[in-house]
């Protein structure tokens, strides 16, 4: 299912767009605290962003490129400031559309499902995912670096896939829990870092110590660095 974060203070805008995205089987997050709008990014991991210009503290230019310097995640600004100007600097600070405001529900809908499909079909597609020379196999679930080869278990396969997908990007501890669980049910934080220890274990068997990097209080990250 794909997340959708909003970043929207028109409390009204914002409900109307969270009912009808959910209608679509999307994941819809509403920005609470708007000091804090990368904060939350990270922990939510959205796959899209809607992103209005003014809002309170600091404008969308100002947080897109806060979220541009940890992803590369689509953004889409809706505005009813729609003049060029605007417009330019919008995608200048890193934004991928611009719909002005007021706006059809059913063609925003329209435009996140495009923008989404586009972004995100060849990881469906795709058979291998690679960073820094090391492959994560998605057929056979095996990790190759070289001529190295190791078998994975399910639960170290499902934590490399989320890493590799995002890679360059904090997965909050949250994120990895629900996707080796998949329950709402509550799992002892420690459970995770057990099997995250296993994994790295496995990592520096084939001479790649540091690959996974922890950010204290945030989650994991593959660094491009």
């Amino acid at each position: 299912m794909y997340k959708i974060l909003i970043v929207e203070d028109d409390r009204v805008i914002g409900e109307e767009v969270t009912k009808h995205l959910m209608k679509w089987g999307y994941e819809v997050h509403q920005v609470k605290d708007f000091t804090q709008v990368t904060e939350e990014f990270l922990v939510i991991g959205p796959h899209l962003v809607l992103m209005d210009i003014g809002l309170p503290f600091f404008n969308g230019y100002y947080w897109c490129t806060e979220i541009r310097k940890k992803s590369k995640v689509p953004i889409i600004f809706l505005s009813s400031a729609s003049d060029s100007m605007n417009i330019v600097m919008a995608m200048n600070m890193g934004a991928d559309d611009f719909i002005t405001k007021p706006f059809e529900l059913e063609v925003l809908a329209a435009k996140v499902q495009a923008m989404l499909r586009r972004t995100y079909d060849f990881i469906e597609e795709c058979t291998e995912l690679e960073h820094r020379g090391v492959i994560l196999n998605l057929a056979d679930a095996t990790l190759v670096l070289g001529n190295d080869k190791i078998k994975l278990t399910k639960n170290e396969f499902l934590m490399l896939q989320i890493l590799f997908e995002h890679k360059g990007k904090v997965v909050a501890r949250e994120e990895i829990m629900k996707k080796l669980w998949d329950t709402d049910y509550f799992i002892d934080d420690n459970t995770l870092t057990v099997n995250m220890g296993r994994v790295r274990k496995k990592l520096e068997e084939m001479g790649l110590r540091d690959f996974i990097t922890t950010k204290k209080g945030l989650g994991y990250i593959l660094e491009n660095e």
